[in-house]
């Protein structure tokens, strides 16, 4: 085994030894062979005939298979040709030996049944070491990333667990502080209190939205979060989500107009959501113009909605909107998953969004099926 670590120097990285099949109904060969290859990298498995090897390939992941040509019952050929049908040993590099004397047509039928190399008896002990390296290497390699790549995901995993834990614990101590705001609010007079008051409300409620939309990250990336369609009306569904808005944005005009019929079969809870991402988001940026939502069931299969405000969205970000943690590319008062949530809610439904800057506006556009039948998964 060899032991490998990483930069850290932490968690042993441990590949083990790769396997060498060797094939020949000569046992001669076969301990010349051995003896030849034998290194610490090396596991040496060896067959005197095709059925063994299949057997052998049956119980082990094999790096390379050197295979002699001619042998009883089943040639080099029909062995490898077993091997290409099957893809357990569908990608296993084959190097053919054989003693005959130099054949253009023989050397391509071992090519046609997926060789790498042809090699004629007798053989020089550096040219087969040589090859044999190059794919026990290449194997090897194969083996690290597939290792680092599974600690990885536990990492990712773990990552995620922990963050939807300290998320759902930071909500006891967040309600706390909001009913503190709320009591410094309802104190008599304008004093400066009062407005402190305000200012922790207005906190609270970020901080709120800003666990909520970890919650629903975690959610999405494990897997485990659906949306559960039913009989709704998404004009229904949007003025409500849009008075919420009003109360934390008094000072914000938001126009909401209404075209054909709005009713379809959905999740409307996760389109809330969605629209209230994308409504407080453009009220966040609105700058003081009107915020404009416009809500269209003309059509007689799809519903669709557009929310539009004043700004512009620099063109390295936009092509990149919906995905999560923005933050590193654009300067944001949020964690960058607001608009990851909306895309990742409107994939579950079996939809669409879009995002362009034109004339001065950002429009921000989703298009869900009318009827979404059965509970979806999210991500």
């Amino acid at each position: 085994m060899e032991h490998r670590r990483d930069r850290a120097g932490v968690a042993p990285e441990i590949v083990a030894p790769a396997n060498v099949l060797i094939v020949d109904d000569v046992p001669q060969n076969l301990l010349a062979l051995e003896a030849v290859l034998r290194d610490e990298q090396v596991n040496i498995l060896t067959a005197a005939s095709g059925a063994e090897a299949l057997e052998l390939l049956l119980r082990h992941e094999v790096a390379v298979a050197i295979l002699d040509v001619h042998m009883p019952e089943m040639s080099g050929f029909a062995l490898a040709e077993l091997m290409r049908a099957s893809p357990r040993t569908a990608g296993i590099p084959i190097i053919f030996l054989t003693a005959s004397p130099r054949n253009a047509v023989h050397a391509f039928r071992g090519y046609d049944a997926g060789a790498v190399d042809f090699l004629h008896k007798p053989i020089e002990a550096q040219i087969i070491q040589g090859k044999v390296q190059v794919f026990v290497q290449l194997h090897r390699q194969r083996q690290l990333l597939a290792l680092r790549a599974e600690r990885l995901e536990q990492v990712l995993s773990l990552n995620e667990t922990m963050l939807a834990v300290i998320t759902h614990d930071l909500r006891t101590p967040l309600s706390a502080v909001s009913l503190c705001g709320d009591a410094l609010v309802r104190l008599p007079g304008e004093s400066r209190s009062h407005v402190i008051g305000q200012r922790i409300q207005r906190s609270t409620r970020r901080m709120s939205r800003m666990i909520d939309q970890l919650l629903d990250f975690t959610r999405i990336r494990s897997g485990v979060m659906r949306i559960e369609p039913r009989p709704a009306d998404l004009g229904a569904v949007a003025r409500q989500v849009i008075d919420e808005v009003r109360q934390a944005h008094p000072e914000q005009a938001i126009h909401v107009a209404e075209n054909g019929d709005l009713g379809g079969t959905f999740d409307p809870d996760r389109l809330g959501q969605v629209l209230s991402n994308l409504v407080g988001n453009a009220a966040q940026h609105a700058g003081g113009d009107e915020v404009q939502v416009l809500l269209d069931g003309c059509a007689a299969d799809r519903l669709s909605v557009e929310v539009i405000n004043r700004g512009r969205i620099d063109d390295d970000l936009l092509s990149r909107l919906f995905e999560p943690f923005k933050g590193v590319l654009h300067a944001s008062s949020g964690l960058g998953l607001g608009l990851y949530i909306v895309d990742q809610f409107v994939r579950a439904h079996r939809g669409t969004t879009s995002a362009r800057s034109e004339d001065g506006r950002v429009r921000l556009s989703l298009d869900i099926p009318r009827h979404v039948q059965g509970e979806l998964p999210t991500g």
